[in-house]
C-alpha cells in the first residue's frame, strides 16, 4: 500500500521550531524563542508545563533524560534525570513484605524525583533566561487553569473511590468537588502553584545572579522544605498499592540530598551517514542502536516501507535486541554491560542470521556469558502476577482496570544551532498518592526494577532503574540534524526507530513518516508492572491494511489489528542548514508543532 498524504503541513521556517505532545508545551517553548532564550530555555519551560497539563504522563515528583547539541559544543550531551532508589530499598526488604514482584503504584516503587534537578542543569550551563522567566508559565497554568484533557479525566475516572477511600491527599488534589473534574473545563493545581512559587521565592532570596538562584532553587528542593515533605510522608504513611496490602514508603530525605542529576557522554553509532546519539544502558536507548546494527545486515532500503517485509525485518530484529535488553542493560554503576560487543558489526551480523522469513515464538538468548539463563529467570519472573486490563503499549494499574501511565515528549531547535530532545515522565497522578503540601506525586519507576540478585536491572540501594525513557538526537556531519521521540513505555524505541528508517531510507518527509501506518511487538517482557508479555505478538494499525496483515499471519506473527490511528505519539524536529522543520503525530488529537 501507499499513502499519498499527510494529516497536517510539514511545517518550516528559519527561527525555530518546537514539537511536543501537547499544543500548549509546543506554544510555551516557541514563546520563549520568541523573548530571546534559546532552545534549551524553551525545552525547560515546555518541559514544566507538561507537567501540569499532562499530570497523568508526567508530573513535579517524575524523572526525565535529555539529550542536547550545543552550538557552543563539538559533541551532544547527555543529562540523566533518572532517580535513584532509595537506600533502605533492597530485595530483602521487599521478601520480607511477601512480595515477588515491585508492585507498580503507591510508596514501595518510589525512587528520587530527578526532573526537577535534571532541568536544572540544562538551565544553568546551557540556558540563558532566569528560574523565574522559566517558572512562570507553569505556575501561571497551575495557578490561573489549563483546559483539563479528556485522557486525564479518564485516568481520575477509576480512581475516584480508590483515592477517596485509599489515598485521600490524592482526593483533595484531584477531586476538588469530590468527583471526577469534566473534560474541557478549566482546572487548576494550586498546591503545585505554591510549591514552585516557594522555589522562586528561595531562589530570589539567593540574590540577583541567575546561577545562584538555580542553585538555591536545586537546594529547597533536593536538601529543603521538597524533600521534607517527601520524607514525612513517606516515613509516617503505610497506603495500598497493587499487592492489595497497605505497604509503607521507603524514600527519605537522605536519598534526595545524596542524588543528583548529571551529564554524561551519549552512546552513538554511525548509520548511513548520520550519527544517532542515545542514552546509556541505564536507559533502554542502546536498543535502538542494536537494532540499526542488525537492519545494517539486510537491504532495509530496497524494501516497501509498508510492505510486510520491511514490518517482519523490522520486528525481528526488534525482537533480537529487546532479548539483549533484558539480559544485559541495567544502571552501569552497578553491572558491568558488554555494550561494546552488543553494538558491534560482527555481533549484529551473528544475531542477524537468526531472522528467517517466519516470525520467532522464542526469546533467543545470545550466546555471551549466561544470558540464556538471565533470560530464563526472568521468564520465570515475568507476569508472574496477572494483568488486570489491556494496554495498548502504556502502564496499566492494578487494582484499578484500564488506567494508564505514559509519558510525554518535546524537541526543540534554534536558530543558533542548538537541538534538544527530552522525554519526560512518572509522578503520574494515579501512580502514587499525592504528597500533602506539594501537590504532586512521586514517581513509581522502581516498578522496573527485578527481584532477583542475579540481573543487571536487579534492585539495588540507590540504583538507577533501567528505564525506557529514550530520546534521540541525530547529527550529520557533526552538526544537530533530527530530534525524535515518543511515549509509549517499551515502544519509545520501536515507533520511532521505524519513523527514522522510513525518513533517512525511504525518503519520507518528517510528517509523512509519523502518520505513516504503524506498528509495534509485544514479544518480550514489559517494563512495567506486571511485567507481562505475549511471545509473537505484534500490534499493527489497521490502515496497514489486509493483505498485508494476511501476510503477517502467515509468516507466525500473532497480529492484533488497532485503531487505524492509535499507535504512537511521535514529535520531531530538524534542522538542515538554515531551514528548520517541525512535525507531530495527530493521534489522540493533542501533540502539535509550532514553527516560524
Amino acid at each position: 500500500m501507499t499513502i499519498s498524504f499527510t494529516t497536517r503541513p510539514e511545517l518550516r521556517g528559519t527561527f525555530g521550531a518546537v514539537s511536543a505532545t501537547h499544543w500548549l508545551g509546543a506554544s510555551v517553548g516557541m514563546a520563549v524563542l520568541e523573548r530571546g532564550g534559546n532552545a534549551f530555555d524553551a525545552a525547560a519551560a515546555c518541559g514544566f508545563v507538561l507537567q501540569i497539563v499532562e499530570p497523568h504522563l508526567n508530573g513535579p515528583g517524575g524523572e526525565v533524560p535529555i539529550i542536547l547539541k550545543s552550538a557552543r559544543e563539538d559533541a551532544p550531551r547527555v543529562i540523566c534525570g533518572q532517580g535513584v532508589s532509595p537506600a533502605l530499598a533492597d530485595i530483602a526488604k521487599f521478601r520480607e513484605l511477601g512480595l515477588r514482584m515491585v508492585p507498580g503504584t503507591g510508596l514501595l516503587p518510589a525512587v528520587v524525583p530527578g526532573a526537577f534537578d535534571a532541568w536544572m542543569l540544562l538551565l544553568r550551563d546551557y540556558g540563558t533566561l532566569s528560574l523565574e522567566d522559566i517558572l512562570g508559565y507553569a505556575i501561571g497554568y497551575a495557578e490561573n487553569g489549563f483546559p483539563l484533557l479528556s485522557r486525564v479525566v479518564a485516568s481520575i475516572t477509576p480512581v475516584v473511590d480508590y483515592f477517596r477511600d485509599e489515598w485521600p491527599t490524592s482526593a483533595q488534589v484531584w477531586l476538588p468537588d469530590g468527583a471526577a473534574p469534566r473534560p474541557g473545563t478549566l482546572f487548576t493545581c494550586p498546591g503545585i502553584a505554591a510549591t514552585y512559587k516557594r522555589l522562586l521565592r528561595e531562589a530570589r532570596a539567593a540574590g540577583g545572579d541567575r546561577v545562584a538562584q538555580i542553585e538555591s532553587a536545586r537546594k529547597a528542593f533536593y536538601r529543603g522544605f521538597v524533600a521534607d515533605a517527601i520524607d514525612r510522608f513517606y516515613r509516617e504513611s503505610a497506603l495500598k498499592d497493587t499487592s492489595g496490602r497497605r505497604n509503607p514508603g521507603l524514600l527519605r530525605g537522605d536519598d534526595l540530598a545524596n542524588w543528583s542529576a548529571t551529564v554524561e557522554s551519549p552512546i552513538a553509532m554511525d548509520f548511513h551517514g548520520v550519527r544517532v546519539h542515545k542514552t546509556g544502558p541505564w536507559g533502554q536507548g542502546p536498543v535502538f542502536l542494536q537494532q540499526l546494527a542488525l537492519l545494517d545486515n539486510f537491504d532495509i532500503a530496497a524494501m516497501d516501507p509498508l510492505g510486510d517485509t520491511f514490518v517482519h525485518t523490522v520486528v525481528e530484529c526488534a525482537k533480537l535486541a529487546y532479548a539483549d535488553r533484558e539480559a544485559f542493560y541495567g544502571d552501569p554503576n552497578a553491572s558491568d554491560i558488554p555494550l561494546q560487543t552488543l553494538l558491534s558489526a560482527d555481533y549484529a551480523a551473528r544475531r542477524a542470521r537468526l531472522v528467517s522469513d517466519t516470525a520467532s515464538r522464542e526469546l533467543r538468548a545470545s550466546h555471551l556469558g549466561d544470558a540464556a539463563q538471565r533470560l530464563a529467570r526472568i521468564a520465570a519472573l515475568a507476569g508472574s502476577e496477572a494483568p488486570q486490563g489491556p494496554s495498548d503499549g502504556g502502564v496499566t494499574f492494578d487494582p484499578i482496570p484500564g488506567v494508564e501511565g505514559d509519558t510525554v515528549h518535546l524537541d526543540v531547535v534554534d536558530r543558533f544551532g542548538n537541538m534538544v530532545s527530552a522525554t519526560p515522565s512518572g509522578g503520574w497522578l494515579q501512580g502514587s498518592p499525592a504528597v500533602p503540601g506539594l501537590g504532586f506525586s512521586i514517581s513509581t519507576r522502581g516498578q522496573m526494577f527485578w527481584l532477583d540478585e542475579n540481573l543487571p536491572s536487579s534492585l539495588r540501594p540507590r540504583t538507577r532503574p533501567r528505564t525506557t525513557l529514550t530520546p534521540t538526537l541525530v547529527t550529520r556531519d557533526g552538526e544537530p540534524w533530527l530530534a525524535i521521540g515518543t511515549p509509549g513505555g517499551d515502544q519509545q524505541d520501536q515507533w520511532p526507530l521505524t519513523a527514522f528508517v522510513r525518513h533517512l531510507l525511504h525518503g519520507y518527509g518528517l510528517q509523512r513518516t509519523i502518520d505513516a501506518p504503524m506498528f509495534h511487538s509485544r514479544h518480550f517482557p514489559t517494563s512495567f508492572y506486571p511485567r507481562a508479555y505475549e511471545k509473537g505478538r505484534l500490534l499493527v494499525e489497521s490502515r496497514c491494511g489486509d493483505s498485508m496483515i494476511r501476510r503477517l499471519t502467515d509468516r507466525g506473527h500473532l497480529v492484533t489489528v488497532m485503531d487505524a490511528w492509535s499507535l504512537g505519539r511521535i514529535c520531531a524536529v530538524q534542522r538542515d542548514g538554515a531551514m528548520v522543520r517541525g512535525a507531530a503525530t495527530p493521534r489522540h488529537m493533542q501533540s502539535y508543532a509550532v514553527v516560524r
